[in-house]
């Protein structure tokens, strides 16, 4: 029997994890939610219907895993631990300095109710998140560095537009080219958050909405803009329309470190992803993570994940066999 998914909300990244759902086999789409007025949505799926969010909790024996698709600013900390009530759940929540707690709140609605839950899955967190993992274990005497960009953030652009007065917005992370080649060189340089990126915003603004005061907001906000050289620009929704409509994105791990009795030999492991489209190749990630919360409930495994919890074998359509055959 297929694993049937369910996407809550219907915006880039909903859109994309219906693309990611029709790449497999073994799994279908059973239904979409939304806040909006259900005949609104048309998707590309056929015989799928829209259903309003508020009639949710009728699918609660129709769904095997409901895919969280809203931002991390307001929706996923409320959404995530209200469904882990009520269906296995995964979620792409972003703000790493909030991991924890959200983790906390997620895990014990979902041990509570019998249902297993992942949080924080795409690429980073997610992939990239596991190859620091891993490069830390390889190479203990090390540092870490992470770079993202030149891309579009969708959290940091969705945290801009749900400033009041703000009509539309796009963010550009861009890693300063210093401080990666310091980095990729193994010369093992301290850098402060603000020496690896710099933050550019494109902003279309509501009419009588006071520009001053937007900027002020934005590169104040914690978690998202305070640490970093944040630049806002404020243009026409035509420049806009014209100039920022991508969704292109990617980034670089890198852990340089040291082995040999004095440290001698000197090692960089990098790891990096340039992509086309942020919000379908996070679909993908989080599709995949999907397979791997149905297998761990099926087997009575309940509570919160994140990637560090899965083995490879619980996210793959292959089986382990296959595995060992082709990939090992």
């Amino acid at each position: 029997m297929k694993i049937r998914i369910g996407i809550v909300g219907y915006g880039n990244l909903g859109r994309g994890v219906e693309c990611a759902v029709r790449e497999t086999s073994d799994m279908e789409l059973a239904a979409v939610f939304t806040r909006r007025d259900p005949s609104s949505l048309k998707l590309k799926t056929e015989n799928v219907p829209v259903v309003s969010v508020n009639d949710i909790l009728e699918w609660k024996d129709k769904i095997d895993v409901l895919v969280l698709c809203g931002g991390s600013a307001t929706d996923l900390p409320e959404q995530t631990p209200a469904y882990a009530k009520h269906f296995n759940v995964i979620d792409s929540f972003d703000t790493h300095a909030r991991i924890p707690e959200h983790f906390a709140a997620v895990n014990a609605a979902a041990k509570e109710n019998g249902h297993t839950a992942m949080i924080s899955v795409g690429w980073d967190p997610g992939l990239f998140s596991l190859i620091r993992a891993y490069s830390s274990a390889v190479l203990p005497n090390g540092k870490d560095y992470t770079f993202w960009g030149k891309g579009v953030s969708q959290g940091h652009s969705d945290a801009i537009r749900r400033i009041e007065g703000v009509a539309n917005a796009k963010q550009y992370t861009i890693p300063v080219d210093a401080a990666l080649e310091a980095v990729r060189s193994g010369k093992n340089p301290e850098l402060t958050t603000r020496q690896k990126h710099i933050r550019e915003c494109f902003v279309v603004l509501k009419e009588g909405a006071d520009p001053d005061k937007v900027e002020k907001e934005i590169v104040e906000m914690p978690n998202y803009f305070a640490d970093y050289d944040t630049t806002v620009h404020f243009i026409s929704k035509e420049e806009f329309a014209a100039n920022h409509s991508g969704l292109a994105h990617g980034g670089f791990v890198f852990r340089s470190g040291a082995t040999g009795l004095d440290h001698e030999h000197k090692h960089v492991i990098e790891f990096s992803l340039k992509l086309d489209s942020n919000p379908e190749f996070t679909s993908s990630v989080i599709i995949a993570y999907a397979r791997a919360v149905k297998r761990l409930n099926d087997k009575g495994d309940t509570g919160c994940k994140t990637v560090f919890d899965i083995p490879p074998v619980l996210l793959s359509e292959l089986s382990p066999e296959e595995m060992r055959s082709h990939l090992l």
